[in-house]
Order: structure tokens, then C-alpha cells, then sequence
């Protein structure tokens, strides 16, 4: 199932701040890369919206930097565990500016940028794609990304690491996407129900409540 075969659906309530949660139902795993390339196309058009897709293995964490690096209108970069320490903290600083740059748009009331723009090219959209073990060691006192947008690449199979996805990854009002193939219908029901987040299938006006 595409971007546009999505229904429509109201934010439902949620147990965590006031974040919604979403799943993005995916017919074969064959097209998941290029339904995540659509979902971006799509939402990369807001100004500064920052973009935190999570994954569970380095290898997809190479294979989502290499396809989605040369998207039009998103920067990005990627969280690797071999990364320096100033490196790191470099990457995780530039996130952190387009946060702020969000929160400034978004308290301005200020509306989407046209992609022609000269506005829109320097206040592209950024994207980060981290590992569950690379996620901000928030134990440790490094702060979290607060995106406004989470994608889940890759579902967890645990409540405990959805939770701690979303402590480290998603601001409080933020917006959760999950893609789900297949049988992994079953683990969406199984976190529903034991975090209490309701998670409707996402709405085709994704942009009009970002």
C-alpha cells in the first residue's frame, strides 16, 4: 500500500505528551524504500521540518543514508557508532538548530516555502537517520533531538525500545509514522496495547497537521 492509498483519520489521544502516532501499512517489503522516498517527498516540503528516521541495524542504516541522501529538498546525515566524539556532537548540534529554526517558524505562524524559493533551498528540511544503539544517551545527560516528525523505518519488536525511541527522538507534540509490513501488524497491535497509544493507519493530509 502507497502514500496514496492511505484513509483518512483523526489524531487520536496518546499517553505520551501530545504526540500522534500513525502506521504506514506497506504491501511488500520489495517497495518500503520507495514508499519512505514518496512519504518524504511529501513532507521534506515544509521549511525546517526536522526528520528523525530510526532503523535497527547499521546495514539499513547505510542502505537509508545512500537512497535517501540526494532528496531534493532534505538535508541529511547519520548517526554511526564509530563516529568521533566532536563529529557526533557536530551532527547532533546541526540537528538541534533546525529544531530551533522550527519552533521559530511554527510559533510565527509562518506557512510552507516554495521549493523554487531561494528561502526554501537555505531552510531545507533535515533529516537524521540513527540506530537504536546510537540513539542520545539521555542517562548520560546528552540531550534529546526533539524532531517533529519520527519515522520508524523498522518497528521494535519491544514497548521498551518504542519508548525510548520516542524519549530521545520526538519532541512532545510531535508526530510518530510507522511503516508496517506484513505480519508486523501483530507487533503494532501488541505495543498499542500495552502502552495504551492508539495508532490509526496515517492520514492522506499528513502536511496539513505537521
Amino acid at each position: 500500500m502507497g502514500i496514496m492509498d492511505t484513509i483518512d483519520a483523526s489524531s487520536p489521544p496518546s499517553q505520551s505528551g501530545h504526540s500522534r502516532h500513525f502506521y504506514l501499512a506497506v504491501d511488500r517489503l520489495q517497495v518500503k524504500m520507495q514508499t519512505l522516498v514518496d512519504l518524504l517527498d511529501l513532507v521534506g516540503r515544509r521549511s525546517c521540518l526536522p526528520i528523525v528516521i530510526c532503523c535497527s541495524t547499521r546495514d539499513d542504516l547505510d542502505s537509508l543514508f545512500s537512497s535517501l541522501s540526494a532528496l531534493p529538498f532534505i538535508s541529511s546525515s547519520a548517526l554511526y557508532s564509530d563516529l568521533a566524539e566532536g563529529e557526533r556532537a557536530s551532527i547532533l548540534d546541526k540537528f538541534r538548530q533546525v529544531t530551533a529554526k522550527w519552533n521559530q517558524i511554527n510559533h510565527a505562524g509562518a506557512g510552507n516555502e516554495d521549493d523554487d524559493d531561494e528561502a526554501g533551498k537555505v531552510d531545507r528540511s533535515h533529516m537524521i537517520i540513527v540506530t537504536d544503539a546510537c540513539l542520545p544517551f539521555l542517562a548520560s545527560g546528552e540531550p534529546p533531538l526533539n524532531g517533529h516528525l519520527l519515522i520508524n523505518y523498522e518497528l521494535p519488536a519491544k514497548k521498551e525500545t518504542y519508548g525510548r525511541r520516542l524519549a530521545a527522538c520526538l519532541t512532545a507534540d510531535g508526530i510518530v509514522i510507522n511503516m508496517v509490513v506484513g505480519g508486523e501488524v501483530v507487533t503494532l497491535k501488541s505495543i498499542e496495547e500495552s502502552t495504551g497509544i492508539l495508532m490509526p493507519e496515517m492520514p492522506m493530509q499528513i502536511l496539513d497537521i505537521l
